[in-house]
């Protein structure tokens, strides 16, 4: 999968915008980085630290991270390799921690 296969899906959800972070294509809500293109290709992805600790140790081949992230609730993934629904999922879960209430009741709406 790509960034642009998750782009779609990202933007119809309310506040979603497309903007950049690091030079690089990012999704934001009310100005909160929801996940961005890193360099190298890989997603850099907000996820809650439970959620976090458990990708690294069941999907290391799609889920990894570096010492820069250590400490954050960030992952990697590598889009090549990654499921495009599970990580539509976790920039929708990603959006659910971010957004606001107001937004969060538009989505249920």
């Amino acid at each position: 999968m790509t960034f642009d296969d998750l782009t779609p899906a990202a933007l119809a959800l309310p506040g979603v915008t497309l903007g950049t972070s690091y030079g690089t294509p990012a999704l934001k809500v009310a100005g909160k980085l929801i996940c961005r293109l890193r360099e190298d290709g890989d997603l850099a992805l907000k996820v809650e630290d439970g959620l976090r600790e458990a990708l690294l140790e069941t999907q290391a081949d799609v889920f990894h991270t570096t010492p820069h992230y250590d400490g954050y609730p960030m992952l990697l993934v590598r889009l090549d390799v990654a499921d495009a629904e599970q990580v539509a999922g976790l920039v929708e879960r990603a959006w659910g921690t971010l957004a606001s209430a107001k937004l969060r009741k538009q989505r249920q709406a």
